[in-house]
């Protein structure tokens, strides 16, 4: 019975972080196509971005029943990072 749990914290911890993931690739794709001129919003969305990638993986360690605060937030960082470097790289 125990191998069933573990299969569906799985299965609830990955439909929960991508689901999440989503939300800031969303954002990015708001900064990535706002006006060059709104600098503030393109940042802005990137921000945005990163918060809600911390806050998934953040979601995905508590499902797990570990400390949310851990080395492994800094990897919710990526989708605003990846975003900023498209975003501000754009010809």
């Amino acid at each position: 019975m125990e191998s069933l749990t573990r299969v569906q914290t799985w299965v609830i911890s990955i439909l929960a972080v991508s689901t999440i993931l989503h939300l800031s690739v969303g954002a990015v794709f708001i900064a990535y196509f706002s006006d060059a001129d709104r600098l503030d919003a393109r940042i802005g969305a990137n921000v945005i971005a990163s918060l809600i990638g911390v806050l998934a993986v953040a979601c995905g360690m508590l499902i797990h029943r570990r400390s949310p605060i851990s080395p492994w937030l800094a990897l919710g960082l990526l989708p605003g990072i990846v975003g900023a470097v498209l975003t501000f790289t754009r010809g």
